[in-house]
């Protein structure tokens, strides 16, 4: 088990690395590449309820794929953290996102005092939009480290009768041959890069 940690600490290391050469320009034309791809997926196109990350400057922006769920009728989710948890709770607009407060990582989150909609309380998820450091081809995802969305998506599959569709939009440098994981980390469907 250590040894899987210290491998993973390593690779976000190496990655965070990575993801910092890119000029702003690639990181935008990468982005516009994985909206569109996104955007034309049967899962995407076919789905309700949605929950998609707030992205920082190193992720894929997921802001023009808010816009896009909001102007295709989706109802919205987005991760409110609180201690060691995450919940998915909904975002009604972009007007809504613009007035949301940032976080100390410098991220737009719906305010903990502030009462919504639970995802996970009122019918489910079809798709998770899930960030992460490093994926491979066949669905393993690195996260962050903090474990949130494993447990998150662990609570899901409890909840839920249907399993979500779990997809990661990621740059292309973030693929991998393989990645350190552990026996909680939950396999993705689908990891949407440009290429």
């Amino acid at each position: 088990m250590y040894g899987i940690k210290s491998a993973k600490v390593a690779l976000r290391k190496k990655m965070k690395n990575i993801i910092t050469q890119l000029s702003i320009e690639e990181k935008q034309r990468q982005s516009t590449k994985v909206f569109e791809k996104l955007c034309s997926l049967p899962e995407i196109q076919n789905s309700k309820r949605v929950s998609l990350y707030l992205s920082t400057k190193d992720e894929i922006d997921t802001i023009r794929i808010l816009k896009y769920m909001f102007e295709t009728q989706k109802e919205v989710f987005v991760p409110r953290y609180k201690g060691k948890v995450i919940e998915m709770v909904k975002l009604f607009s972009m007007e809504d996102y613009e007035t949301l407060p940032l976080t100390k990582w410098n991220i737009k989150q719906p305010n903990f005092n502030e009462p919504r909609e639970n995802a996970l309380e009122t019918g489910g998820l079809d798709v998770i939009l899930l960030p992460g450091v490093a994926f491979t081809i066949d669905g393993k995802r690195l996260g962050h480290g903090m474990g949130y969305y494993d447990k998150f998506l662990e609570l899901c599959l409890k909840k839920q009768q249907t399993k979500p569709h779990l997809i990661a939009v990621a740059f292309n440098e973030q693929l991998r041959e393989d990645i350190p994981t552990s026996e909680n980390d939950i396999s993705l469907d689908l990891i949407v890069t440009e290429k």
